[in-house]
């Protein structure tokens, strides 16, 4: 996204993407696009899955946007829209539990095995 919370074009978003997976390490936090997803699992070595009911990261992304009408979140973008973000996080939740559900969970955990990743950690 760009700092006014606008989605990047396509060639940036992936150009951006490529040079955060070239890193020796990184961190992100979504699931992004699918296509993106699998490169991110083509070079992980750890994948944090935190499995929260989707009633509570609703109420995280509110409570986010509700602090944000008072003070900037910690680690968000300096000059990126507090209202745009919310919107866009409501958006993806709508979708996620089309993706992540219990089959998903157990072809992910195959695929680790597949891909020797270190690491698949599930918090419930």
């Amino acid at each position: 996204m760009t700092k006014n919370g606008d989605l990047l074009g396509r060639k940036k978003y992936h150009r951006e993407h490529g040079n955060i997976l070239s890193a020796d390490s990184w961190i992100i936090d979504g699931l992004g696009p699918k296509e993106s997803f699998n490169k991110r699992l083509d070079v992980a070595d750890t994948l944090v899955y935190i499995d929260l009911p989707y009633v509570v990261s609703y109420w995280l992304v509110t409570k986010s946007l509700l602090k944000g009408l008072l003070a900037k979140p910690e680690g968000w973008p300096q000059g990126s829209s507090i209202v745009k973000g919310t919107l866009q996080s409501y958006k993806v939740l709508k979708h996620c539990p089309k993706y992540w559900n219990a089959k998903q969970i157990i072809k992910m955990s195959v695929l680790f095995q597949l891909l020797r990743l270190s690491r698949l950690v599930c918090w419930r």
